[in-house]
Formats: C-alpha cells, structure tokens, sequence
C-alpha cells in the first residue's frame, strides 16, 4: 500500500524491524507527524477508524465483535486505534492465537480517550516513538555528517547550505510532512493550525476539566516561553496566572499531563552519571514542544519576529536541534538527556546509548560562541569518572552554520544542517 510521494523517513527502517520481532506495533506521536504514511508503506491492509464515511460502522463492530475489523492481509493498519479503546486486547488476543510477528500496525495521536483497563500487551506490543520531521528527512541537511559515525569516532566534514533566514524559517515551519515543499506562506500557516486544534478540541477529549482554551493557550504561551529551560510548575503557574485569576499547581499539573498524552510536549531528562567531583547534579528536566514550530505559534511570531529577538531565536534553534537529536539517536537506541550541575556547567544534550557510549554537545547558533563551548564540553569531560564509565565518543558543538571540523583540541563542530542519523 505504499504511496506516491512520500518522503523517506528516519523510522521507516525502525518500523520494519519492530515488525519483524514483535506481533504488533504501536506507531506513537503527535497528530500530523506522518504516522499514517509511514505505516501504509508497509501495510497491505488497513481500517482507517476516522473515516467519516465508516468510523460509527466501525465502532458497532469493536463493541459488538472487534475481531471483524482485526482481518485482512498483514500487515494490518488500524489507524487511530484509540478511538476504540477495546481493539487493544482484541490485537492482543489476535496476536496470541496466531503466533506470528508482523501482524498489526496501531496508530495513534493520543493514549484512550477513556480510562478502560487494558493489558499492557507487553511481549506482544512493542511501542515505537514518531516525531516530526528532521532538517535531514526534510532535505535541508546535506547529511554530510552521521552521528553514527561520530560514535565510530569518525571525523566530520562537510558545509551547511542553510542561511540565519532560513533557519528561522525551518524553526517557525516545523518538521510537519505536510508543510515540506509548500510556498513560505502555507508552509507556516500549518502549525498554528496544528495549535488551534490542540487547544480548542484535543485537550478537553482527554479530560474532564473545565473547557478554558484560553488557559490552555495562556500555558502553552508560558510553555513556548521557558522552551529548552528548566522551567518549574510554579514558575508556569505564576506565568499563567498573571493574566486570570490564579490556577492550582494541581490545575497546571493536569493540563502538562495532557500536552504530555497527546504528545504535544516532550520534556529532556537530565542524565544521570557518576562524576570525580561532588558537585550536586540539577534533575529537573528541559521543557520541549514536540517541534518547536508549536513554540512560534504559541507565541504570534514568524521568522522575521526571530530574525528580530535572536534571544527566542536561541532557545527555539536549540530545541529544534534536540528534535532532529532525538530522530538520529532514536535509530541507535540512544535517548537525549541534558546535562546541569549546581556549579553552572551545562551540555545542552548528552546522547547516551545501550551499551554506555556517549557524546556531549553544546548548541550555539553562532560561530563567536564556539571556542566557549568547547571548553565547558571538555570541563565536563574532567568532571566524569571514567573508572566506572567510559570516556565520551565525541565532544561536539553543534551550530546554525559553518563547516563541520575537528578543533585541535579534540572537540568537533558541526552545523545542524549537515547532520543526519
């Protein structure tokens, strides 16, 4: 079922060999990140469950008898699963009886609209993580540079092609699949439309709380502002409640939670190491949308607003660089933590992977920035204890543009736009 048109994806090969070892697998992200046509490469028979013209037939056989929509060739699309809750144990049971890998894909933009009870269809149903799109799947990485190959202790070489406007562009477009290739005009307009919905429908669908979609605006606003900080629940409350009358922390709690199911926001963990020093390590975690386009919404601006407060700029550039971090690690099993100790030494991001490799890195938009960087990123070196981990594969600056080399001191630099899994 594969279609016309599509753009290759950092996933595709992680989607095949998820079905490959398991009996299904749960596709997960935001609502317009690609799920759907990702999976129909692969699929050979599906049931979309929002198709207007069959979703209530649909949802008479999940209740009445869920094994109808579970035939067909495999393997088998169940688009937006959730809306049906009960199709969970059914694939689960249907995975049992058959005993054979590759059967089901399940796409989801939200966990269950309900709380129902449902096994965790654990050694059945291996759950794969989908994001956005990176510079790289979007074609304005030349993809010079492998983080893979960093690992291997390559040396990098390459140049960015991506100007300071049009990185500003790519930061308030986003990665959504599709805005890739539109004129400048639409590309934009697609994440304040992705925000619209999540603030007037997506939110109140997954809980019972009050319908305010101005508060739900107010913290995404808050949210957009303290991006890639380590912004407190109190500091978000205090910021939302400036303008209306004061929200619980319990209130504020409940809305994260939310933004978290629906997978509009994805926060950086700290990472956690041994080091020779007794410096107290920060644990609270980064704060992240999805893509960082949600932050630009959130905050009525546009790339000539960025081009304009190159402050914002920082922060939404460095957290476009963990989303496309976070595509490229995800293919080598590695998660993107942050590093912060109570001395005021920082590593943007630490990839950290199964077998206990890892690199630090440092993102600067600018290249006046880079010998600064450097230095803290081999400071954080001398403070990690080696006897009981390994030394880093690489120590990095990542950058808005510029070359892709190796300083003599040992630390790479390479811009975004030249990177790639």
């Amino acid at each position: 079922m594969a279609q016309k048109n599509y753009q290759p994806r950092v996933i595709d090969m992680l989607l095949q060999e998820s079905l490959a070892a398991s009996g299904a697998v749960w596709l997960q992200g935001p609502k317009w990140c690609g799920k759907t046509w990702t999976a129909l490469q692969v699929a050979r028979s599906s049931v979309m469950m929002q198709d207007p013209d069959e979703s209530a037939n649909y949802l008479q056989q999940a209740m009445i008898k869920p094994s109808l929509l579970l035939g067909g060739d495999i393997p088998r699309l169940i688009d937006e699963w959730q809306v049906a809750p009960v199709l969970w144990d059914a694939v689960r049971f249907a995975v049992d009886q058959r005993g054979e890998m590759g059967q089901f894909i399940l796409t989801g933009s939200t966990m269950p609209l309900r709380n129902e009870t449902m096994h965790s269809g654990t050694g059945r149903i291996s759950r794969l993580k989908m994001r956005t799109m990176s510079l790289f799947e979007s074609g304005e990485s030349t993809g010079q540079v492998s983080l893979d190959r960093l690992f291997n202790q390559d040396e990098p070489e390459g140049s960015a092609l991506l100007s300071v406007e049009r990185l500003a562009f790519a930061i308030a477009r986003g990665g959504w699949p599709a805005s890739i290739g539109l004129p400048d005009k639409a590309a934009l307009a697609q994440a304040g439309k992705y925000l619209t919905a999540i603030v007037e429908n997506d939110v109140f669908e997954l809980s019972d709380v009050q319908r305010n979609p101005r508060r739900i605006m107010l913290l995404m606003r808050s949210l957009a502002r303290n991006v890639a900080t380590m912004a407190s629940v109190e500091t978000l409350r205090k910021d939302v409640s400036g303008s209306e009358r004061e929200l619980a922390v319990s209130t504020v709690n409940t809305y994260l939670d939310i933004l978290e199911r629906l997978y509009v926001v994805e926060n950086q963990p700290a990472w956690s190491t041994r080091l020779r020093s007794k410096a107290y390590l920060r644990k609270s975690p980064k704060r992240h949308f999805g893509d960082p386009s949600i932050a630009v919404a959130a905050l009525q601006t546009n790339p000539d607003g960025l081009l304009r407060d190159f402050n914002t700029f920082g922060y939404l550039f460095e957290s476009m660089c963990i989303r496309d971090l976070r595509i490229y690690a995800q293919k080598l099993g590695g998660e993107v933590c942050h590093y912060c100790d109570e001395t005021g030494l920082e590593a943007d991001a630490v990839i950290v992977l199964p077998d206990g490799r890892w690199g630090a890195i440092e993102i600067k938009m600018g290249q006046r920035q880079v010998e600064e960087a450097a230095n803290n990123l081999l400071k954080l070196k001398q403070k990690v204890d080696t006897v009981v981990m390994q030394p880093p594969s690489f120590l990095m600056v990542l950058t808005g543009n510029g070359y892709a080399m190796k300083l003599d001191n040992g630390v790479l630099v390479v811009p975004i736009a030249c990177l790639k899994d």
